[in-house]
């Protein structure tokens, strides 16, 4: 069976073929450290943590490089203001690592796998001046007119200018990096930014042109074409990257005469109460936030729900629905554990592909249909429970559960994964004295079964219930969950 991708640019659902048979070389635009980061950004990196996952259990050997965006007009700008209202003495480079220690933190915490490699735009300033000075020698780009160090692509030149996101250039917006100053076009964009009066010293470079930074646009350009080739299998980001960020590389990397990306896969935004989530709206839903209100691999479950193309919405139930569903898989898991069953899964991707639901295999290779895969991963949970209760043979209980823990390990959701435990010990505490009292109420519930005091035994069922525990009595006992 063929992956299928929907691909931006062709704007269709197509075969992937990679560049070489076996290897997936994956680019994805990671974040501009400027703050902490919020729910699109946990969204954006975990679909291509699952697109990572599963190719990887369909054999593939690949390789994910996802960027830091370290110098920016808005780190700089941060760093600015918080010198001048909050007396802040943290330069520009510190403020853009602490963040970038947040957002390694944030997709840690949601079982996100570190990339094969993650450059900054501050160590590849070399590769960045290179690729600009080829885009000269090409006739695509120009230092500024008016004798500053800036330097801009010439989109005129450029007849394929607007390819990605399908427009007429003379339809386009003013390009708004820099100012038109010293532009041939409104719509040039900056590819090196002259150092200006006021700006740190520390955040200029030497190049041909004089002291200056690069561009946005040029950063992935250069380190997605040093880790990656010329060309590579997969551009991935945010659907709010394509325009203009991933038309501008696009555009330059092709007119440089790189083939770059042989596909391009965008992610869908996230609604907070029906709106687009955005700092302008004051509706951002930050990291550290979700995290406090939700078990990380429960958030991590609920931001895969949904299709990566499309909008992801957010209610105040959105994440206790998320921990209501995941809670019946753990419940299975528990249940089938008890049972001290003959599970066997394969150590070679082959069998263990062999092993997964057939529905499952053919949904993930539809695009990444992640909602179709967990309907099949509910599906065979309610089998599951269906043999336990029936006390169905041990070999085929056995069964279904290996086909729930591979699936969960494909989508980065066994709850068995030591890195779950790992993120976990910070409550574990709190999940012991919980699990004390507990057991202390069935303990004294079971008594008063054994005693025929059923108005007891019912009134702690309630107490429990009323508190969000729900109880179900099994031929081993009374089991507990939280609902």
């Amino acid at each position: 069976m063929n992956q299928r991708i929907y691909d931006s640019r062709a704007q269709e659902v197509v075969d992937f073929r990679p560049l070489e048979p076996g290897k997936v070389g994956l680019y994805v635009c990671g974040p501009t450290v400027q703050s902490a980061p919020h729910i699109g950004h946990l969204r954006s990196a975990l679909v291509y943590d699952q697109m990572r996952r599963w190719f990887d259990a369909t054999g593939y050997d690949v390789t994910l490089i996802r960027n830091v965006t370290d110098i920016d007009d808005k780190i700089l700008d941060n760093a600015r203001v918080a010198r001048e209202s909050a007396g802040s003495t943290e330069e520009w480079w510190a403020l853009a690592y602490r963040v970038e220690r947040d957002f390694t933190a944030a997709y840690d915490a949601i079982g996100v796998q570190a990339p094969t490699y993650e450059p900054r735009a501050t160590a590849n300033i070399r590769e960045m001046v290179e690729l600009i000075e080829l885009l000269i020698s090409r006739g695509h780009a120009y230092p500024a007119a008016d004798g500053s160090a800036s330097v801009y692509f010439d989109t005129a030149s450029w007849p394929e200018y607007g390819a990605l996101t399908r427009q007429q250039r003379d339809q386009m917006e003013d390009a708004a990096d820099s100012e038109p100053v010293g532009k041939r076009d409104p719509r040039d964009f900056a590819l090196w930014k002259a150092h200006r009066a006021g700006e740190p010293a520390t955040a200029a470079w030497p190049s041909p042109w004089g002291l200056g930074r690069p561009g946005w646009h040029i950063e992935c350009s250069a380190m997605a074409t040093r880790y990656l080739g010329t060309e590579f299998d997969i551009h991935g980001g945010g659907l709010d990257l394509r325009f203009p960020h991933h038309e501008n590389e696009l555009a330059q990397s092709q007119a440089a005469g790189h083939p770059f990306a042989r596909h391009w896969i965008h992610n869908g935004l996230v609604n907070t109460g029906g709106q687009k989530m955005s700092k302008s709206l004051g509706n951002s839903l930050f990291a550290h936030d979700l995290l406090a209100q939700a078990r990380p691999i429960v958030l991590r479950y609920f931001l895969g729900s949904a299709h990566y193309r499309s909008v992801l919405e957010f209610s105040e139930t959105s994440l206790a629905e998320a921990e209501a569903a995941f809670s019946r898989i753990e419940g299975f898991l528990e249940r089938a554990g008890e049972r001290a069953l003959p599970v066997v899964i394969s150590y070679d991707w082959h069998e263990r592909l062999q092993q997964l639901p057939a529905a499952f295999v053919a949904a993930m290779h539809d695009d990444f249909a992640i909602p179709q895969a967990l309907a099949v991963l509910h599906s065979t949970v309610r089998a599951g429970n269906a043999l336990l209760d029936g006390g169905a043979d041990e070999f085929e209980t056995a069964r279904v559960v290996a086909e729930v823990s591979l699936m969960l390990d494909v989508l980065g959701l066994n709850p068995r994964d030591p890195h779950w435990a790992a993120s976990g010990a910070d409550s574990s505490a709190a999940d012991a004295a919980l699990g004390s009292l507990v057991d202390d109420l069935l303990a004294q519930r079971t008594q008063a079964r054994a005693d025929k005091d059923f108005a007891t035994s019912d009134a702690i069922r309630d107490r429990l219930l009323a508190a969000g525990i729900a109880l179900e009595d099994t031929p081993t006992g009374p089991r507990w969950s939280l609902t």
